[in-house]
């Protein structure tokens, strides 16, 4: 490599180079490999390399190496050196034709293999052998009452499942490690409610992390400037999983943040894949957004502006007036005949909406309108479409019985159904995750066990289905676009999209 574009050669003859040609391309980032298909990347963190291989390689923390090879010595610095140069094994096996072969000086040879060796030996902040510190974040847009709601069920969701492990934890020896470690550690939940703008909330993360370290954040809930909380976590290498937030971070690589949807963004792409749909905008077309100052539904308003502007629209974007609700709403909604409307409002507003004017088709957001069939006025529901980015209603009955069933049974109102539920989702899927980690609880491999697992679960609440690729954020592609039918129901206007 020598300061240049790393290349591999595999057995197959097919060259690799760049990313592709890199360890982590397929051993992951955490060093403890991956599997797809049939095809089996094995741990290369020092703690494998530097073990021989003794029983039948099925290692019940270690889902990608259950088809590693069945016996072999400890790796030395020959022999990974052999590994790297001419694809074989430290038992003399060929490796993988998969495994590409690297023309590497020794000096580079000996720096991966010390580099491997330090995977995984450092103090990992918010575990020790007893528990896991765990932390959410509100920021101060966060409504009060969405607030109270996310945190009474995360609460009761860490005090469940630390009451159903109290007194079971046994320490269990690793067979082939000879490592002790616990099935099971109790969970520790630090609330960190952020206080003033923005700009003050990187310093305030900073010291909360300080004072109390924590293994992952879970849930959350903010507004609309979510982005100081992400990049927080993307410094610090904190797992964050799955804030009710509805402007996440797309516009940064990342890879410790996962969301469940683009939100707002999502919403904006399916009203202008729709409108692009029906062809070129009519001569004069206007397209008027109706929005909160500062909301969330804001930020939907500028993508879907950036969108529509590229494909020759008119687009004007009004901020409602403070003061008397119904007279704001009013006032923004004087639009000329067959006008295109968006409004980025929640349900309060729309159900003051005035008359409609003669002509005009609407669009509005579900994300601000809630999970619920949103109050219009009847003279707007057949004009009307909805960006819904769940599953319908009627679809999703069996995947809703457990968490509605558990809210019930814990005595917790649903308030906020749409920001309870998806709590209650990011609690079970960290719950699932943290069950694949084991001994080995390094933030990038948790990321990478819920990447592989998403994919499997079968109940998502509110979503049809949920899936991360490799490198993927977001764990919702798409929605619909739905109506207000008879009896009050939703009807989807097409299929699933995915724009």
């Amino acid at each position: 490599a020598r300061g240049g574009v790393l290349e591999g050669q595999r057995a197959d003859g097919h060259a690799v180079q760049g990313a592709d040609a890199a360890c982590a391309a397929c051993h992951r980032r955490s060093g403890l490999g991956a599997a797809e298909g049939n095809y089996v990347a094995p741990p290369i963190s020092g703690e494998y390399l530097r073990q021989p291989r003794i029983t039948n390689g099925t290692h019940p923390d270690r889902a990608a190496s259950s088809s590693a090879p069945q016996r072999r010595p400890a790796y030395t610095l020959d022999s990974f050196a052999r590994a790297l140069r001419e694809g074989v094994g430290s038992d003399g096996v060929p490796l993988s034709a998969l495994m590409p072969r690297y023309a590497l000086a020794d000096d580079e040879v000996a720096r991966l293999f010390e580099h491997l060796h330090a995977i995984g030996t450092a103090a990992v902040p918010g575990v020790d052998e007893q528990s896991l510190q765990f932390a959410t974040v509100v920021t101060p847009e966060a409504q009060p009452q969405a607030r109270d709601a996310m945190l009474a069920t995360l609460r009761q969701f860490f005090a469940e499942r630390n009451r159903i492990i109290a007194g079971t934890a046994r320490p269990i020896t690793h067979t082939e490690l000879g490592v002790k470690y616990r099935v099971t550690r109790s969970w520790t939940l630090h609330e960190w409610v952020l206080e003033g703008g923005p700009e003050s909330w990187p310093a305030q993360l900073e010291r909360l992390f300080a004072a109390q370290p924590v293994f992952a954040v879970v849930s959350g809930i903010g507004g609309a400037h979510w982005d100081p909380v992400h990049r927080f976590c993307e410094q610090r290498h904190l797992p964050c999983l799955f804030p009710n937030v509805d402007v996440p971070v797309v516009q940064e690589q990342g890879f410790y943040n996962l969301y469940f949807s683009r939100g707002v963004l999502l919403e904006a792409d399916l009203f202008a894949a729709a409108l692009r749909q029906s062809g070129a905008p009519p001569e004069g077309a206007r397209l008027v957004q109706v929005v909160r100052h500062d909301s969330a539904g804001a930020a939907g308003a500028a993508r879907l502006s950036a969108l529509l502007a590229a494909a020759g629209w008119e687009v004007e974007t009004r901020e409602l007036a403070s003061g008397d609700r119904a007279r704001a709403v009013q006032q923004a909604l004087r639009v000329p005949p067959d006008a295109r409307l968006v409004l980025w409002l929640p349900a309060a507003d729309l159900a003051v909406l005035p008359p409609p004017p003669a002509g005009v088709q609407a669009w509005l957001a579900g994300s601000q309108a809630g999970i619920d069939v949103p109050p219009l006025p009847d003279a707007w529901k057949g004009i009307s479409e909805i960006s819904y980015a769940y599953e319908l209603p009627e679809r999703r009955s069996v995947a809703m019985r457990l968490p509605e069933g558990w809210f019930h049974i814990n005595g917790i109102a649903l308030t906020e159904p749409r920001v309870q539920y998806q709590t209650f989702l990011a609690c079970q899927i960290l719950s699932e995750g943290i069950g694949e980690l084991h001994i080995s609880f390094q933030p990038d491999y948790l990321i990478e066990r819920l990447e592989v697992m998403l994919s499997h679960r079968r109940l998502n609440a509110l979503y049809p289905r949920l899936s991360l690729g490799i490198g993927q954020r977001f764990a919702s592609k798409g929605g619909y676009l739905v109506r207000i039918g008879p009896a009050a129901a939703l009807q989807a206007d097409g299929d699933w999209r995915v724009p």
